[in-house]
């Protein structure tokens, strides 16, 4: 049998449709006050990483550092949904370097063999949300993974978990970046812009944020407005507390930083836990330095996860994504950001 050659199909490269389907899915990552600060180009079989430098938080992340770990996050959102398609990737990281807003380039192998638990971290993706409620604890009913460490150490990334005694330590890391940027007017400005209402493509609503009295019982979280979750409890925040952090404190680490914080999130919701990232005590210099005073390796604190269980029926509302239209090109590269 003859075969024309418009009928000789590339198997080496995955499908237009594939591709996009993936890049829905890893724009499913958390992102600092969902701002989504992440463009990707498809073009002869490559794909490429951008930050949006449009979505930078200039009084929240004037050095872009948690814009970095947000597309991080959804880098390793996209590993995880091409390894269910059946796609292994090469990923070159900072390839025109640390000053570049081109943060990585993908190659494909259609080599993978998903096995029940990568389809799970699959599903986990899609009913993955941010919870800022009270959380009880990690039981031995629902424990922590025991592979967290070892995956993030398989990222360069460490991975520290915190016993109750650093509680008081984060506690005033907490009220200390509260008190520096109660009379910030950018900073205040730029949150009430983001965070308590609804911002097509974009944002956190007020439904996905806690109500004051569930605001206030947990003592280590950002000070978003005033939500309207719907949970009455009156318990205060009894979660397990885990710090990433890493050797060095550039833009490479920053991205490694995000993919382990992406991992733990999709490795915890499988487990049953509930989440929350917090990355508000590493924004500023003193707050940073405390909670790096908790870490044993002295490393660079970049990202804080609140872990824990809830009963609680009605999860908050998921947070909007942008169309994936307009973040996802095909057949044209953008010029590094």
């Amino acid at each position: 049998m003859r075969f024309t050659e418009e009928a000789i199909v590339d198997t080496t490269i995955p499908d237009e449709n594939v591709v996009r389907i993936a890049v829905d899915l890893a724009c499913r990552a958390p992102s600092v006050h969902n701002s989504q600060p992440w463009q990707w180009t498809y073009a002869d079989g490559q794909l490429d990483l951008y930050t949006e430098r449009g979505r930078l938080l200039a009084s929240t992340d004037p050095s872009g550092r948690q814009l970095v770990v947000s597309c991080g996050a959804a880098l390793n959102h996209l590993q995880t949904a091409l390894t269910g398609l059946k796609w292994s990737v090469d990923i070159r990281r900072v390839p025109e370097g640390p000053h570049s807003g081109h943060l990585a380039t993908i190659r494909f192998r259609h080599d993978a063999r998903p096995q029940s638990h990568d389809f799970d971290l699959l599903a986990a993706i899609r009913h993955r949300y941010s919870d800022r409620r009270p959380f009880g604890p990690v039981s031995v009913k629902t424990p922590l993974p025991a592979t967290l460490t070892d995956m993030a150490r398989g990222m360069d990334v460490h991975l520290t978990v915190l016993g109750q005694d650093a509680r008081p330590t984060l506690a005033k890391a907490t009220e200390l970046t509260a008190a520096a940027r109660k009379y910030d007017s950018a900073y205040q400005a730029e949150l009430h812009w983001w965070a308590g209402h609804s911002i097509p493509q974009g944002g956190i609503p007020s439904d996905s944020l806690a109500t004051a009295e569930n605001r206030d019982r947990v003592d280590i979280g950002r000070r978003f407005p005033a939500g309207r979750d719907n949970d009455t409890g009156t318990a205060i925040d009894r979660s397990t507390v885990l710090v990433l952090s890493t050797e060095t404190d550039g833009r490479g680490a920053w991205l490694r930083a995000g993919e382990a914080l992406s991992a733990v999130l999709l490795e915890a919701t499988v487990g049953g836990l509930a989440t929350c990232p917090l990355t508000h005590t590493t924004e500023l210099r003193q707050s940073r330095e405390m909670i790096r005073g908790l870490l044993p390796d002295r490393g660079f604190p970049q990202a804080l996860i609140r872990v824990g269980t809830t009963e609680k029926k009605s999860p908050p509302r998921q947070t909007p994504r942008r169309p994936v239209e307009s973040v996802f090109s095909i057949g044209r590269r953008h010029s590094a950001r």
